[in-house]
């Protein structure tokens, strides 16, 4: 799955807007994934909001990549990696795209049209695509 240039920087202009907000946005993202998916926070270990803090910033080096993929695939695959080493499961990856959404649609407002759903849902699949094929060998 491919992302146009157009879809790129819709993430790349909307995730500038969430910046601002990261703390808050990712205390929102695991708030909502836990909502989704009570027994994912068995997964995780130590202080939830610095998880946010953490999320956000693999967020960002993510988003910023999205215009040279060369660099940022192999980064992605050893997430993958890394998260299948944590107990991370390949369902695991619909709740999270849902607390995503949810997160960005919260975070941005009006500004969360149907076009910009559709760009970060685009690169939400390829880059979950990217991580459980390198984790499981299927995307």
């Amino acid at each position: 799955m491919s992302m146009t240039p157009q879809q790129i920087k819709l993430v790349q202009s909307t995730f500038r807007s969430v910046q601002p907000v990261a703390r808050t946005a990712g205390e929102l993202f695991y708030k909502r994934l836990f909502e989704i998916a009570p027994a994912a926070n068995a997964l995780f270990k130590g202080d939830i909001n610095q998880q946010g803090r953490n999320f956000m910033q693999v967020l960002a080096v993510a988003v910023g990549g999205l215009s040279n993929l060369s660099t940022l695939v192999p980064m992605i695959q050893q997430l993958g990696l890394r998260h299948a080493g944590y107990g991370v499961r390949a369902e695991h990856y619909d709740s999270v795209r849902l607390a995503l959404l949810w997160t960005l649609a919260l975070t941005l407002q009006d500004a969360y049209t149907e076009e910009v759903r559709a760009a970060w849902a685009t690169a939400y699949a390829m880059l979950a695509g990217v991580m459980k094929e390198a984790a499981y060998g299927t995307p």
